[in-house]
């Protein structure tokens, strides 16, 4: 069997990795010492990683407008979008930006991130509960796992019955279920931790002790 070669230490393609990863640098160091202009025009860089960094970037200048992160939340990279909902998540921007359309992304680790932020605005979006509920079914489990964990954070009662469900399913989704129980009463949430003290997953168990004493 042959091996890949390693990865190019010269030529064009380490030229233009370097370039890149110096572009990313500046916009980093930008956000630190004030150079807003950096920011601004990093956001229409080539290079994904760059723009993603430009985010963060213009929020520590004080700078990132709504119109910005709409921008980011439709770029062609998954790392942009996925950066534009930690940042949406981070400092909320009001109403006028939504992360419910990235909750039907193609990229799983896009949704993940954009179900975790649902459930750091507050008040949450409208439709948020109803969105969170449908991707407790997602074939991914970080992305069940962050719907979940939102539902929780948000204590809306229409997520009880999904955030029940979960509780039945994988040890780390069961686990973030149990713990997602706690604004919640009642006695199927009574019953749903009196069934995880003797679950499999010692964490689990631990989690449902701690909500039941």
């Amino acid at each position: 069997m042959t091996s890949a070669p390693p990865p190019a230490t010269s030529g064009p393609a380490a030229a233009a990795a370097l370039a890149v990863a110096e572009r990313r640098a500046a916009v980093a160091e930008a956000g630190h010492t004030g150079d807003r202009a950096t920011a601004l025009a990093a956001r229409s860089d080539p290079d994904p990683g760059v723009r993603a960094t430009a985010l963060g970037a213009l929020r520590r200048l004080g700078t990132l407008s709504p119109a910005d992160l709409l921008v980011a939340l439709a770029d062609p990279s998954p790392i942009v979008r996925r950066r534009a909902a930690e940042e949406v998540a981070a400092d909320d921007p009001g109403p006028t930006v939504s992360l419910l359309g990235l909750l039907d992304d193609p990229d799983p680790t896009v949704i993940e991130v954009a179900a975790w932020g649902c459930g750091e605005r507050t008040p949450p979006e409208p439709g948020a509960v109803a969105a969170l509920t449908r991707l407790v079914d997602h074939d991914d489990a970080l992305v069940r796992e962050a719907a979940v964990a939102s539902l929780g954070a948000i204590g809306d009662p229409a997520g009880l019955p999904a955030i029940l469900a979960a509780t039945r399913d994988r040890a780390t989704v069961r686990r973030r279920a149990v713990i997602a129980l706690a604004p919640f009463d009642g006695p199927e949430v009574d019953a749903a931790l009196e069934r995880a003290t003797t679950d499999r997953d010692w964490q689990v168990r631990q989690a449902a002790e701690d909500l039941l004493s």
